[in-house]
């Protein structure tokens, strides 16, 4: 009712494709101007020339408030050479992880939103299981708090173009897969539908840049992570969005820009 109204002059909105489409389309008969901030599904590559420590504590911290995130790198790509090296400390690491009330400044992870969102992510990690992949960490709800606590869970062995990798979980699950060159992890890296986030860890600028620049994503983090300028442009490429926030990117957005011409004055 709110976005079909046709006294409604912008909309900006953030969550979902499904319920993007759905705005978009009661809008579309009022040519109302979009803006939309929507999924990801980010990858976090890992090129064997990386500061390790870095990025196993980087990869871990994609788990913050439960996974509840939408610029969270939740597809760890790591390069097949130091994979195993990797997946050790990074088990260490996010075993470490204290789970519990977010009241608690001790708390590492909170509890997800809602028992149907628990649900949701707990789908997508059963589902997975079922197909062959595998919980190295994880794999279900926390029944030692009960309530919404989803254990910090990392999937590993999924099949290329399954769910577990192609769609947003929301929620504390991320998946590793291994690549053995440049090449083919930018491929794996832009192979879903989003485009919202990208983090790379290497320690060659040439190839920072160079991998960068092929990355679809509206944000890439070079050895760091969730860094924010409010004054940089903010958004997403393909399902992850249309337009830009932050700065004066989106002043135009809000704006119906006039250009008055006037010819000479007599005098």
């Amino acid at each position: 009712a709110l976005v079909a109204d046709p006294r409604v002059r912008r909309i900006s909105f953030t969550g979902s494709v499904p319920t993007a489409r759905t705005i978009a389309a009661a809008a579309a008969a009022n040519l109302t101007p979009l803006s939309l901030e929507l999924g990801g599904k980010s990858p976090l590559i890992v090129f064997a020339d990386a500061d390790l420590d870095l990025a196993v504590n980087l990869a871990v911290e994609q788990y913050d408030n439960a996974g509840q995130v939408c610029l969270a790198g939740t597809r760890l790509l790591v390069e097949e050479s130091i994979a195993e090296e990797f997946t050790v400390r990074f088990v260490e690491r996010a075993d470490a992880l204290k789970q519990g009330d977010p009241r608690d400044l001790s708390t590492d992870l909170g509890p997800n939103i809602h028992p149907r969102h628990l649900e949701r992510i707990d789908g997508f990690v059963q589902r997975a299981l079922d197909a062959g992949a595998k919980a190295v960490i994880g794999g279900g709800p926390n029944t030692d708090l009960g309530g919404q606590y989803y254990r910090p869970t990392l999937i590993t062995g999924a099949a290329e173009g399954s769910e577990i990798l192609t769609e947003e979980v929301f929620g504390p699950v991320l998946t590793l897969q291994t690549f053995t060159g440049e090449e083919q992890a930018v491929e794996m890296a832009n192979g879903t539908r989003f485009g919202l986030a990208a983090t790379l860890f290497t320690g060659s600028q040439e190839r920072a840049e160079r991998v960068s620049a092929q990355l679809v994503a509206g944000t890439v983090w070079v050895n760091c992570f969730f860094v924010r300028d409010l004054r940089a442009p903010f958004g997403g490429s393909r399902e992850s969005g249309v337009g830009r926030e932050g700065g004066t990117w989106s002043f135009d957005f809000y704006c119906d820009v006039k250009n008055t011409v006037s010819a000479p004055w007599a005098k």
